[in-house]
């Protein structure tokens, strides 16, 4: 049989009595620990500053008396302020690690009745952290009239024996993980360990995450979901501010993440806050973080690690306490050898990253994620859309097969659910709609677009024949560009991004504008047409 062994604060006003013999009168709970009959206490470690010896000394000896077996040992321990956490955190630690335990020998409880109220708030945490290897005593006087002897009870901190709050614990654990799927039944099982994970270090830590990943593979949802998580737990109370980086360049991307004074440049006739000082106390996403230049690499950094950056045009420093989200589809470690990427902001993003794959590779999530998007229209549009039963099984069948590349990932599948809910008739998606939606996007995906009725009704079937195959094929790989970018100036980065290196500057978004004028198609008439 294990022996057990008490460790406690002397209570400096519950342990303290009159010397006479009225004192076995009342309930000293250091004391009235070694007189329960159901409890042995073989060894005291008995917690106790220079000020209060001769108190120590006085309970020792009351101790001996009612429990003569159990051996005392006195530990001095002064504090300046006792009721200064870390100090008082830091001595018992101290303590703590300096202290014999024997776990296979002995049994330890950690008694928190007794002490100041820092103290014993430092005694659970040790405890919960396994510094203190033992389990929680509680003591309390009895009720009715007065007596020594009292009652006491432990407290188990292995929180899986207690069914009650192990079943507490997985639904708030499942709520949390609903929140970041955007309550959609995931089926997938590496994509819901990676959502599990990534659950943990939302509650549990600020530092910056890195989600990687293709375009549309859904980063920006779930780096607001985490956000909306986090503001669930009352972790953050500022706004979620969003910044798509490749829309940053130049002067204007300083300014636009940093902010600055009133005359710093042309053009800026009021000061800026920037986005990092709106997003404080907040999250900050900057989504496509490996198009942003070297300099403001070096400044994020700064502010990630510092919470400290310079306005541009400013000589004084602003502070902003936010917890960072990177999102990109690039191989940073491959930019980071190229030279584009600096190594120190890759490494201090990194302790985090999650790569959320596309949806080809999670084909077993498209029938819920299909109910998710029929909801968002029903929301958006007011008007409940749904499948008949034949229509359905066609629709998942082609969705789920090697033969659907998903190119877009679910960029493509909500436009295509967009499309069947418009286009269906009295607001049931029968079997024509959903033979007609399968043709274009195989067409979309294909390659093979030169007849394609998407072409023909931007360009018309005389402007359509008149172009020499060679310009068409172009073309048609232009149109498949814009139709999976959320602007302009994305799809024109995508397009040029070989020949954009090679200038000093750039307006990639002005370079397509002027490409598609040629063919007298616009952005908005290609993401006009369905």
């Amino acid at each position: 049989m294990k022996s057990n062994t008490v460790i406690g604060f002397l209570g400096s006003t519950l342990d303290a009595a009159k010397f006479g013999p009225t004192r076995w009168n009342k309930w000293r709970p250091t004391v009235s620990i070694c007189m329960q009959e159901d409890l042995r206490v073989d060894r005291f470690v008995l917690i106790h500053g220079s000020f209060h010896k001769r108190l120590a000394n006085f309970v020792a000896q009351d101790i001996r008396e009612v429990s003569p077996e159990t051996e005392i040992l006195l530990q001095v321990m002064d504090f300046e302020d006792a009721w200064d956490f870390e100090e008082v955190y830091g001595k018992l630690l101290d303590f703590a690690r300096g202290f014999p335990f024997d776990p296979d020998s002995h049994d330890y409880l950690v008694h928190i009745t007794t002490g100041t109220h820092v103290g014993q708030i430092c005694l659970f945490l040790l405890t919960e952290a396994r510094y203190l290897p033992g389990k929680l005593l509680q003591t309390q006087p009895q009720k009715g009239a007065p007596q020594p002897i009292g009652t006491w009870n432990v407290i188990d901190l292995d929180l899986s024996r207690y069914d009650s709050i192990a079943t507490r614990f997985a639904e708030a654990k499942a709520e949390s993980t609903s929140v970041l799927k955007s309550g959609i039944e995931t089926r997938n099982a590496a994509f819901n360990h990676m959502i599990d994970e990534i659950e943990q270090v939302a509650v549990r830590s600020r530092s910056p995450i890195l989600l990687m990943g293709p375009t549309g593979a859904g980063k920006s949802q779930l780096a607001r979901k985490v956000y909306d998580l986090k503001r669930l737990r009352h972790q953050v109370s500022g706004p979620y501010v969003e910044v798509n980086c490749a829309t940053l360049k130049g002067d204007s991307a300083m300014s636009a993440l940093f902010g600055h004074k009133k005359g710093a440049f042309t053009g800026a006739v009021q000061d800026r806050p920037g986005l990092l000082k709106s997003a404080d106390k907040g999250l900050l996403f900057l989504d496509e973080i490996g198009e942003l230049g070297l300099d403001e690499q070096a400044m994020i950094l700064r502010a990630v690690e510092e919470g400290r950056f310079l306005p541009v045009g400013s000589d004084n420093e602003v502070k902003s306490s936010f917890q960072l989200i990177a999102g990109t589809n690039r191989n940073l470690m491959e930019e980071v050898a190229a030279g584009n990427f600096r190594e120190d902001l890759f490494a201090r993003l990194n302790l985090w990253t999650f790569t959320l794959p596309g949806l080809a590779d999670r084909r077993e999530d498209i029938e819920p994620n299909l109910d998710y998007e029929l909801e968002r229209f029903a929301e958006r549009e007011g008007a409940r859309v749904t499948f008949n039963k034949e229509a359905r099984e066609r629709y998942v069948s082609f969705a789920e097969s090697p033969s659907a590349s998903w190119q877009g990932n679910f960029r493509d599948l909500a436009a295509s659910v967009t499309r069947m809910a418009t286009l269906c008739p009295g607001g049931r998606i029968d079997r024509d709609v959903v033979e007609s939606e399968v043709s274009r996007l195989k067409r979309l995906w294909s390659g093979e677009n030169r007849y394609d009725d998407q072409l023909e009704e931007l360009l018309g079937p005389e402007q359509l024949s008149a172009i020499d195959p060679f310009d068409l094929v172009q073309l048609e790989f232009v149109i498949r560009a814009c139709q999976r970018s959320r602007s302009i100036s994305e799809a024109g980065r995508g397009l040029f991004n070989v020949s954009r290196e090679q200038r000093k500057s750039t307006n990639d978004a002005d370079r397509l504008r002027k490409y598609l004028a040629k063919f007298g198609l616009t952005w908005s008439s290609i993401n006009n047409v369905a």
